[in-house]
């Protein structure tokens, strides 16, 4: 099993297989429960074969983007059983909101109340079966990709440290680490190979799939042409930083120079491609503001009536954005009014005092952050993107950690690969972590990784991950 580029983002291929076999599930649900409706009323199915078809495709659709929503394609998902039902549970209701949206918009997509439920419950129970299928085959050690790791100092042990739980393994598994020209072993209680006389012979008598090179000092140490010869073998080389890239979803500071990033593909910035970005961001926008506007309205009243209609429901604070530009970015207030009453610009702590009872509910779902649709709208600011920090921060965070400006290349987002991926940051090592994720964004971003992100990030507002 490896990973796969998809519209320049890179998927786990037993994660791509499992949305494929289950989207044809869901599809054969819709059949197998519209068969049994007919069944049941003694109506000949043939007579409405033609309008299931584009119903069964919408059902599958919006079923897979449902379970995506809660994270259920997600290699680095950690749940157990229950956990995975909950999420299960979760991704069968937000199909019926779902569909309930599409019957709404589309009149002629509407389906009869009782092939819709007999589709659901049959494809729920498909679910749990192929769910049951995956947890056993996922693990199992011969499907995934063998990697041999050229190196056995700090930057094999990092790599080791980081990639050290099961759930980040899904796709491979480390065969040995192999020690060149002296270099200290600090990878421990790992399979170190001492000085091999041919690698390539090496490669082939442990069956190796993939080659990382994550040598301290490549000058000294670099087989180059032991390496080309295992290239042309058809094994694949992978510099340490590329490995991580397409294993972790992150950009690793520790590995990366400023020779990686100058050829290194990706952190494409066409016309089409920003005008594509412009055009999504409106038009989600607008739908987005259709719906929430109501939740919006609701919460202003809370916040009045818990601190009095005098005091200011909406803040302005200023926010770095594209290429360094300052904005005022909107915000519902979740705070105190004088949170801040000495103008000097803080972190949020957790459980911070300072947060109002209105002020965590509201920051717990991310209703704060809707008034930055109007950000949105403005061009400050685009639906998906590193979220922006303020000044103060910024200069600080530049001048400690390498890259950091690199993140200012697009702009800056209400939703985000690194907020899916790390809590809420709150301190220098905070962003340095974030920053490793919001690399990965502006290096491989386009319309279908926002769209995931998107979508995914209802399981942030569902099972509050990262909320402060």
């Amino acid at each position: 099993m490896r990973t796969i580029r998809l519209f320049n983002h890179h998927v786990h291929t037993v994660y791509y297989l499992l949305a494929m076999i289950e989207g044809l599930l869901f599809f054969g649900a819709f059949y197998f429960g519209a068969q049994l409706y007919f069944l049941q009323e003694q109506e000949p199915m043939g007579e409405h074969i033609t309008s299931i078809l584009p119903r069964a495709l919408v059902f599958a659709v919006v079923s897979m983007a449902s379970m995506v929503a809660v994270g259920l394609y997600k290699p680095q998902l950690r749940e157990r059983s229950s956990g995975v039902l909950l999420r299960l549970m979760s991704a069968f209701v937000l199909t019926i909101l779902g569909m309930s949206l599409v019957f709404y918009l589309l009149p002629n997509l509407h389906l009869w109340r009782g092939v819709f439920a007999q589709s659901l419950l049959v494809a729920f129970v498909f679910c749990l079966f192929s769910r049951a299928i995956f947890s056993r085959l996922v693990d199992i050690e011969q499907l995934k990709s063998r990697v041999l790791v050229l190196g056995t100092g700090w930057r094999a042990n990092t790599a080791l440290g980081w990639l050290r739980r099961d759930s980040d393994r899904r796709s491979f598994r480390f065969v040995g680490f192999v020690r060149s020209n002296g270099e200290p072993v600090q990878v421990e209680g790992q399979n170190v190979v001492e000085s091999p006389p041919s690698l390539q012979e090496l490669v082939t008598t442990m069956d190796v799939d993939q080659i990382v090179v994550a040598l301290d000092d490549r000058r000294k140490a670099l087989p180059i042409d032991e390496l080309a010869q295992c290239r042309l073998s058809g094994i694949e080389v992978l510099d340490v930083a590329t490995f991580f890239e397409r294993e972790a979803g992150k950009i690793m500071l520790d590995f990366v120079s400023p020779s990686w990033l100058v050829f290194s593909d990706g952190f494409k910035h066409s016309t089409w491609r920003q005008i594509s970005k412009r055009l999504f961001d409106i038009g989600a926008s607008l739908m987005l503001l259709m719906i929430v506007w109501p939740i919006m309205m609701l919460t202003l009243l809370a916040i009045w009536i818990e601190d009095g209609f005098g005091t200011p429901a909406i803040y302005r604070q200023q926010r770095v954005g594209l290429h360094g530009k300052v904005f005022d970015l909107l915000k519902l207030r979740s705070m105190r009014v004088d949170a801040e009453g000495d103008g000097k610009a803080r972190w949020a702590d957790k459980n911070d005092c300072r947060i109002t009872r209105v002020g965590a509910i509201i920051r717990r779902l991310r209703i704060d952050e809707l008034p930055q649709i109007l950000n949105i709208l403005r061009g400050d600011m685009s639906l998906v993107g590193p979220r922006p920090e303020r000044p103060t921060f910024v200069e600080e965070l530049q001048r400690n950690i390498p890259f950091y400006s690199a993140r200012h290349q697009v702009k800056p987002g209400i939703a985000g690969w690194a907020q899916l991926h790390y809590p809420y940051g709150a301190s220098e090592e905070d962003a340095r972590q974030k920053l490793q994720y919001e690399l990965y964004y502006v290096k491989n971003h386009n319309v279908f990784l926002d769209f995931m992100i998107i979508l995914s990030t209802t399981e942030v507002v569902l099972f509050g991950e990262g909320v402060r």
